[in-house]
This record gives structure tokens, C-alpha cells and sequence, in this order.
């Protein structure tokens, strides 16, 4: 009850900030607090800042809403894919018997993981609404192992504060905090609807976070670097998407 009053104290002392004293104030509260996005520097950043801040203080362990299976689309709409590589073609062509998820970084215990690896993990599933930004959005199930299960075996360095994943389309990558890491509804996601995640959908693997839009539910990610900091990653904005004026934290 403490730590909830003063999230509540931190966010009105933000919002009180942003309305008397300008954004700038509003922002400097959320540095002081640790509650700014890599994306802070743009056009936008005081309010990427203050969405963030409030977001992260209110609603860290707020759960997507969960629907009944007869609400489940019947044609989920996998949008475009670029041309797959030589590479993932020949992973296909295998069964992705071949295929490693690595994980790295500030972790005990750097990984390669296979997909035989991961599906003897605690299965767990949700059915969750897929929004896109475009406008369209679907209802599936999703079956995986939760992100944080995966992390704990690797055991985190305390001071780390992102997951960058990494797919094997060129220059796709995102990142989350921990906090959207270790939620226990975030998916390291191998399969939809009661079967193997099409490669349409992003199978072999995708990552699966039904609190944020779309484009942070990257496909065909094969590699988990954990950090403390971003900037050695792009431009230092936290995602691919970022870099082209999208932003980094889109919580719905």
C-alpha cells in the first residue's frame, strides 16, 4: 500500500508539472524517478516521457485483457513480410531443426536455444487482441514460454534494465524495460491457436507483448541480448521502429 501511494504521489506530482511548470518540469521529475525513455530526445520526448513515466508508475502490473475461446478470429491477419532470407529458407526447409534462440549479454549463463529447448519450458498461453497501429487488430491464442522463465535460467545481472531482441529480418530489433520483461503475460511465442506459429504470424518465434501495439510484437527473433544501456544498440532510441518516428514505449 506504501509503494502504490507513492507511485500515485510520483504521477500527480507529474501530471501537476506538466500543467503548471511545462513539460520540461514534468520530465525532470521522471529522470529524478528513472522513468525516461531512450526515445526522450526527439521531437516528441516530453511526451514519450511523461506517457512512460505515468504508465510505468500506474499500471506496471496491470494485465491485457483476456478473452473466451468463441471470440478467437477466425482468419488472423498476418500483415506483409518482407522476402524471406536464403538463411531462414533453408531453417524452413529443415523444420527449424537448425534453428537457436542466443541469448547473451549481462547474463550468468549465455544460452543457445533450440526450439525442442524452449517447448520443454513451462507452456503457458493467452488469448489476447493483436492492435496494430495501422487500424486493424485480431483475437488468437498465443502458446509459449514466458520471457521471465527463460531469464531466470540465464540468470540476470541486478543491474540490467532492457531485453533487445533481434530478428532475422535485416535491421529489425526492439527492446522492453524488465518490467514488461518479466510481466507475466510477455511470450517468447512458438505457437497460435492450438498449433505451430505460422511463419506468416512469425514462427518460428515472435515476441509476444498483448500490453503494447503491434510493431513491439516482433517476428522471427532469434537472439535476446540483456543491457543496461542502449545506446551501443542503432541509434541509441531503443528500437528500429524508433528510428523511423514510432514510439519506443507504446503501452494500450
Amino acid at each position: 500500500m506504501i509503494k502504490l501511494s507513492r507511485r500515485r504521489l510520483v504521477v500527480s506530482g507529474l501530471a501537476a508539472a506538466a500543467g503548471a511548470s511545462g513539460l520540461a518540469v514534468a520530465a525532470r521529475l521522471a529522470q529524478k524517478y528513472g522513468l525516461i525513455p531512450p526515445d526522450a530526445g526527439g521531437i516528441y520526448g516530453l511526451g514519450e516521457t511523461l506517457t512512460y513515466a505515468s504508465q510505468r508508475l500506474l499500471t506496471s502490473h496491470s494485465l491485457a485483457r483476456e478473452f473466451p475461446r468463441s471470440q478467437i478470429s477466425p482468419r488472423p491477419f498476418p500483415n506483409e513480410l518482407a522476402p524471406l532470407t536464403e538463411d531462414f529458407k533453408r531453417l524452413q526447409t529443415g523444420n527449424f531443426a537448425d534453428w537457436r534462440l542466443n541469448v547473451d549479454g549481462m547474463v550468468a549463463q549465455p544460452a543457445l536455444l533450440s526450439l525442442p529447448d524452449l517447448k520443454s519450458y513451462p507452456s503457458r498461453s493467452h488469448i489476447t487482441e493483436l492492435t496494430c497501429e495501422e487500424g486493424w487488430s485480431y483475437i488468437a491464442e498465443w502458446i509459449g514460454v514466458p520471457l521471465s522463465h527463460v531469464l531466470n535460467l540465464v540468470g540476470v545481472h541486478p543491474q540490467a534494465k532492457y531485453i533487445v531482441y533481434t530478428s532475422v529480418e535485416p535491421d529489425t530489433w526492439d527492446s522492453i524495460d524488465m518490467a514488461d520483461a518479466l510481466h507475466p503475460q510477455t511470450f517468447l511465442c512458438y505457437g497460435m491457436n492450438g498449433s505451430e506459429l505460422p511463419v506468416a504470424h512469425g514462427g518460428p518465434l515472435r515476441m509476444r507483448l498483448p500490453r503494447q501495439i503491434g510493431y513491439k510484437n516482433i517476428k522471427f527473433i532469434n537472439r535476446l541480448t540483456v543491457t543496461d544501456n542502449l545506446k551501443g544498440f542503432g541509434k541509441g532510441l531503443g528500437s528500429a521502429a524508433a528510428e523511423f518516428g514510432y514510439a519506443w514505449y507504446t503501452g494500450i
